[in-house]
């Protein structure tokens, strides 16, 4: 964001702000009541979208974090593309194995949970 978007904004929060309060002057407020009501719908809009940042951080669903994963995918499907047909294959063959092997400890801890139910 550049920093003449956030004077935009800034300045744009100031005006509804003030239009908030006329709307609720205008609807026969006093100006008391009427900066007070103002002041708590803001104030409201500020938890409702701190609350949605907070939200996303906490789900990793931000812009960086879905680019950071976007641009790992990319790079690792360069390096997939730049290997040679016997890297993929030994590459295909460990991960084979891989998963022999933790097919193997996941029967072995079902076996060793039966065996505890006995």
């Amino acid at each position: 964001m550049r920093r003449i978007d956030a004077i935009g904004i800034t300045f744009g929060v100031f005006m509804a702000g003030g239009g908030l309060y006329l709307l609720f002057a205008f609807a026969g407020l006093d100006s008391a009541n009427a900066g007070i009501w103002s002041q708590a719908v803001f104030m409201l809009g500020l938890l409702g979208w701190v609350s949605t940042y907070l939200f996303r951080a906490a789900t990793q669903k931000m812009s960086y974090v879905q680019q950071l994963k976007d641009y790992e995918e990319a790079v690792m499907q360069k390096r997939l593309e730049e290997m040679s047909e016997e890297e993929l294959e030994q590459l295909q063959a460990e991960v084979e194995q891989a998963q022999a092997k933790q097919t193997q400890a996941e029967q072995a801890q079902a076996e060793q949970a039966q065996r505890e139910k006995i």
